[in-house]
């Protein structure tokens, strides 16, 4: 929806970082007749991202159309990855559009410790935005982004928060993506070893639940939590992946480590709406066999410049 976010998190973006001008994005009608085409073609699950989508101007506008396509039936999913700053403003605007289930990206719940990685967000913010969101009968996964010797000392106590509150907690490695981005080697650290505190203290057994993404789910007892992992660097899962990404500027990446793409934005601009039909059959085809995220965290020159904001997790 947008590159932009109210917060700074260091493993995604730079403290002072260059956003697109707004001409340069897609406008809502142009986001909404995309979607619609997409769905044409089966697509039938659709998540919104950023940067923070909640901070785009009239978003609701946005929310509300894409809705439709739930109530109707075309869509079986609409939903939405946020910081949470905002939630309890839109949380019920999210609910009367069909979506029933968000992430949520919190990486600590010490308030210094999350002011550290976030670069002065609020946690208080984050913590009311959940409520409002579990209010409006909208369940919520926490996403937390494994950082070594950044916050391993957070994860029993966030563990525990979710099992209490009847969240989903994801952990996530980190990926080489974006220069100038702190902390990209240093504090990677495998989940196998992240997760090593809950082990010692419950026992794990696989679950078959899947959601739309990469994930793959565990049941932790006696905590009472379920848990997913998300191991772009030590457990590839990219014979398995199906997403395409619409950036906010209108290139249809069909990899987060790749920087093949198509533009949308052009054609449609040019050629009208239709155009879509043909440029979605050829990012099909460019979509890479895997990512090279193994290469570029050894080797600084091969990765990417695009920052996370740009693309959406």
């Amino acid at each position: 929806m947008t590159d932009r976010c109210n917060f700074r998190c260091h493993y995604c973006m730079p403290e002072k970082q260059k956003f697109l001008p707004h001409g340069d994005l897609l406008d809502y009608r142009e986001i909404s007749d995309i979607a619609s085409r997409f769905i044409d073609h089966g697509i039938r699950k659709i998540r919104l991202t950023g940067g923070e989508p909640l901070v785009r101007r009239d978003i609701e506008i946005l929310i509300r159309a894409l809705g439709q396509h739930v109530h109707s039936g075309r869509l079986e999913e609409l939903t939405l990855t946020t910081n949470g700053s905002r939630l309890a403003q839109f949380a019920p605007i999210l609910a009367e559009s069909g979506i029933r289930r968000i992430n949520v990206s919190m990486d600590s719940l010490d308030p210094a410790r999350f002011a550290k990685i976030t670069r002065g967000g609020k946690i208080d913010s984050v913590l009311s935005g959940i409520e409002a969101a579990k209010s409006a009968d909208i369940s919520v996964r926490i996403n937390m982004v494994a950082m070594k010797n950044g916050n391993e000392d957070d994860l029993l106590l966030m563990a525990q928060y979710c099992a209490e509150n009847g969240h989903d907690l994801a952990l996530i490695e980190t990926m080489p993506l974006g220069s100038g981005v702190d902390g990209r080697t240093d504090e990677f650290i495998a989940l196998d070893e992240f997760i090593a505190p809950i082990k010692d203290l419950n026992d794990f057994s696989s679950l078959n639940h899947r959601t739309s993404g990469p994930a793959r789910y565990w049941q932790v007892e006696p905590l009472g939590l379920r848990l997913g992992l998300i191991t772009p660097m030590s457990k590839n899962f990219c014979d398995d992946c199906n997403r395409l990404r619409l950036t906010t500027e209108g290139k249809v990446f069909m990899c987060l480590g790749s920087n093949l793409n198509v533009d949308f934005r052009a054609a449609i601009r040019n050629e009208g709406i239709g155009a879509v039909d043909r440029l979605l059959q050829k990012a099909l085809r460019l979509k890479p066999e895997r990512h090279d995220f193994e290469k570029q965290m050894e080797n600084a020159d091969l990765r990417l410049d695009r920052h996370m904001n740009a693309t959406g997790g």
